[in-house]
C-alpha cells in the first residue's frame, strides 16, 4: 500500500523538481518502490497459488507489458516538436531541433556547439500533464490495496464487521478434493493467508542447513537465465532505434521510432497468449521454446542484417519469445524447489541486475565497436541464456525428490505449512 501510494506521489512531484539532484532522489525512490512491488507481487502469487501460479504469473506480466506499451502513448500528445522555452531566438532554435536530434540519436554525438537553444525565457512545455495523468492512473492501485487491508482487518484504525476475504477464497488452495478431517483446523488458516509476516523467513540460515549443492545451483542458474533474457529486453528496447538509423540500414527516424513500440507490443501480445497456453504447457517447455526462439531470432537478424523488413519481423519475433520467459522461469524454478519462497526473490533480483548491467555494457560496446555489435551482443546473450538453462535442467535432474509422505504423486495431499509459515508438500 505504501509503495504503490509512493509511486503516485513521485509522479506528481517530478514536474515540480527544478534541481537535478532532487530529481535524481525522487527517481531513486520511484525505482525502489517499483522494485519492491515487483518482488512482493511475484512472491505472493507463488505462495498463494503454488502449482497453479504459472497462469497468474503470466497474467501479472501481461499487465506489466501492457503498461510499458500504454505509458508512451499517454505521454506522446504532451511532447513538443518545438523548443519548450520562448525567447527572442525561439524561431531559430525550433529550426535547429531536427538537426540536433539527428546528431544525438547515434552514440557518436557530433559537434553541437554551433546550434543555439535559448536557456532563459517563459517555459511553455506541457509534459507535466503526462506525469500527473500517470499519477492519477496509478491512484486506484493503493486505494484497492487499502480496501483489501480493510477487508482483511489489517488496518488498526478501522474495524470491519465483514468476514475476511481469504477465509472464503478457495483459490488460495489447490482445486482438488481434500478431506477436511485430514487437515487440522489450525493449519487451514495459515494456508490461505500465505504467511503475511514471513517475507524474510526463507533467508534464515536454519533453512539452509543440510541443503544440497543442487539447491543453490538451481537458484543461481535460474537467476542467470533471467539475467540474460531480461538484459536482452532492456538492451534491445533501448538500442534498436539507434541501430536502425545507422549504417547499413539507415532507416528514416520516424519509421525507426516504431521499432521499440513494436517490440513492447509483441511482448504484451505474447504474454496475453501465454495465459491460456500456460494452462496446457509445462513451464519448463515454455522456457525452452523461449530461449531457443531468442537464439534463432538473433541468428537470423545477423544473417539478414541488411534487410529493413526482417528487422521489423525479427523485432516482433523477439518480443514474442521473450514475453513469457520471466513468469515461466519463475513458476518452473519454484516448482523444482517445492515453493519454499526464496527462488522468487533471487530470480527477480537477477533479472533486475541483468536489465541494468547489460544495457550499460552494450551501450559501451556500441560506442567503441559500432552498431553491428548490437546484434552480436544479443546473439552472445541468447547463447548464454540457453547454456544456463541447460545447466538448470541438469541440476533439476540431480535435485533430490520430495520424501514419500510429501510427494506430489499423491494428488489428494493438501498443502500445509510448517512452523515458519512456509508451504510444504
Amino acid at each position: 500500500f505504501l509503495l504503490s501510494l509512493a509511486i503516485s506521489l513521485v509522479f506528481a512531484i517530478i514536474p515540480l523538481c527544478h534541481n537535478v539532484v532532487v530529481l535524481a532522489v525522487v527517481m531513486a525512490v520511484a525505482g525502489l518502490a517499483m522494485g519492491c512491488i515487483d518482488t512482493i507481487s511475484n512472491m505472493q502469487l507463488v505462495k498463494i497459488y503454488q502449482k497453479d501460479s504459472a497462469i497468474f504469473l503470466q497474467a501479472l506480466h501481461f499487465f506489466v507489458g501492457f503498461g510499458a506499451l500504454l505509458s508512451p502513448l499517454i505521454a506522446d500528445p504532451f511532447l513538443s516538436d518545438t523548443n519548450c522555452i520562448l525567447s527572442n531566438s525561439t524561431a531559430n532554435a525550433s529550426s535547429n531541433l531536427p538537426h540536433i536530434r539527428k546528431s544525438l540519436v547515434p552514440h557518436h554525438p557530433g559537434n553541437l556547439s554551433h546550434y543555439d537553444l535559448p536557456m532563459k525565457g517563459m517555459v511553455v512545455t506541457r509534459v507535466s500533464y503526462a506525469f500527473w495523468i500517470m499519477a492519477l492512473i496509478n491512484l486506484p492501485v493503493p486505494i484497492a490495496v487499502f480496501f483489501l487491508l480493510y477487508k482483511e482487518r489489517m488496518v488498526p484504525c478501522f474495524s470491519s464487521s465483514s468476514h475476511p476475504l481469504l477465509s472464503a477464497d478457495e483459490l488460495a488452495m489447490e482445486a482438488r478434493p481434500v478431506e477436511k478431517d485430514d487437515v487440522p483446523t489450525a493449519v487451514q488458516r495459515p494456508q490461505a493467508a500465505g504467511g503475511h509476516n514471513d517475507f524474510l523467513s526463507c533467508c534464515q540460515s536454519k533453512n539452509f542447513r543440510g541443503a544440497s549443492y543442487t539447491y543453490f545451483a538451481v537458484h543461481i542458474t535460474g537467476a542467470l537465465v533471467l539475467f540474460m533474457t531480461d538484459g536482452i529486453v532492456g538492451e534491445y528496447s533501448g538500442f534498436v532505434y539507434s541501430y536502425a538509423v545507422e549504417e547499413p540500414l539507415s532507416v528514416v527516424h520516424k519509421v525507426a521510432g516504431y521499432l521499440p513500440s513494436l517490440f513492447w507490443g509483441f511482448i504484451t501480445l505474447g504474454r496475453l497468449i501465454s495465459i491460456p497456453v500456460s494452462y496446457r504447457m509445462k513451464p519448463a517447455t515454455m522456457v525452452f521454446i523461449n530461449v531457443v526462439g531468442v537464439l534463432l531470432t538473433f541468428l537470423l537478424l545477423l544473417i539478414f542484417s541488411y534487410s529493413v523488413v526482417f528487422l521489423f519481423v525479427g523485432t516482433a519475433s523477439l518480443g514474442l519469445f521473450l514475453s513469457s520467459t520471466f513468469p515461466s522461469m519463475l513458476a518452473y524454478t519454484e516448482d523444482i524447489l517445492q515453493y519454499q519462497g526464496c527462488a522468487t526473490t533471487v530470480l527477480v533480483t537477477g533479472a533486475g541486475i541483468g536489465e541494468m548491467v547489460l544495457q550499460l555494457l552494450v551501450g559501451s560496446i556500441i560506442h567503441d565497436q559500432g552498431s553491428y555489435s548490437f546484434l552480436v551482443c544479443g546473439m552472445i546473450f541468447g547463447g548464454l541464456a540457453f547454456t544456463f538453462y541447460s545447466f538448470l535442467l541438469f541440476f533439476h535432474r540431480m535435485y533430490p525428490k520430495p520424501s514419500s509422505e510429501l510427494d506430489d504423486a499423491s494428488p489428494d495431499k493438501p498443502a500445509v505449512t510448517d512452523n515458519t509459515g512456509q508451504y510444504q508438500r
